[in-house]
């Protein structure tokens, strides 16, 4: 890891989405910042930290966590897709817009043609009226 990096953040076969940290940045401050990322240490794997249920949305929580750490003034390498400021985020899904809808409903309308309207009875004269 190049020394000015303060973390790094990949993926791995066995423990998918891991992130670990520079010797230069002390332990306990390092591990409080990934435990509060969803991270948890990999026991077997000293300086290692995994995803916790990376199924659930995983590299949107690690492009989330890649932001927050810059954010607060670390230097941070990751996997291009990983990496907010190298990569293009995950599409969302379109959510429905009301209004939207209802002026494309009222143009449709406007641009249709009206039905004539009926004409009205004839006015009756007044001596005729019951």
């Amino acid at each position: 890891m190049d020394p000015g990096t303060h973390f790094a953040f990949g993926t791995h076969e066995q423990h998918g989405f891991v992130a670990a940290f520079n010797s230069s940045l002390p332990a306990h401050l390092a591990h409080w910042y990934l435990v509060r990322e969803q991270f948890e240490p990999v026991p077997e794997q000293p300086g290692l930290f995994r995803l916790t249920e990376p199924e659930r949305d995983g590299q949107r929580r690690t492009r989330q966590a890649v932001h927050d750490l810059r954010r607060h003034g670390y230097t941070v390498h990751a996997d291009v897709a990983l990496d907010p400021a190298l990569s293009a985020s995950p599409p969302r899904p379109a959510r429905s817009n009301g209004l939207a809808e209802r002026r494309s409903r009222v143009a449709q309308a406007a641009a249709g043609r009206s039905p004539p309207r009926a004409q009205p009875p004839p006015p009756t004269p007044p001596a005729a009226r019951p």
